[in-house]
């Protein structure tokens, strides 16, 4: 078992910026990706960006190119999501997930992913 705690939510004027961060409960992962997903009231769970652990190019959806990022640091076991320039539609709960192992990359289905958090929610409104 995998035990993931997302934190940095909150509210965000349009425009603005948010950090996500979610902690993994093991200190080594073997061939995973780490992804994080959102979903909106009404929507369904929708791809936002994934990165392996061991390195690589990272995947984003083409939503959020271009003003979200998706880092890692190895050493907390942690996996973070810069959000900048933030819209109304990026409102929704979001959610990282572990695919471990993974068969594919990048993965863009949830169903792929082994292990989620909670969640935390990101509201914007002015």
């Amino acid at each position: 078992q995998v035990q993931l705690v997302e934190s940095g939510g909150g509210s965000v004027r349009p425009g603005g910026s948010l950090k996500l961060s979610c902690a993994a409960s093991k200190r080594t992962f073997n061939n995973a990706a780490m992804g994080w997903f959102r979903q909106a009231p009404g929507k369904e769970r929708e791809f936002v960006a994934t990165i392996r652990w061991n390195g690589g190019k990272p995947h984003y959806a083409d939503s959020v190119k271009g003003r979200f990022t998706i880092s890692r640091d190895n050493a907390k076991d942690t996996v973070s999501l810069q959000m900048n320039s933030m819209k109304p539609e990026d409102a929704a709960v979001y959610y990282c997930a572990v695919d471990e192992p993974y068969a594919l990359f990048p993965a863009l289905d949830p169903l792929e992913y082994d292990y989620w958090g909670q969640g935390t929610q990101v509201t914007v409104s002015s």
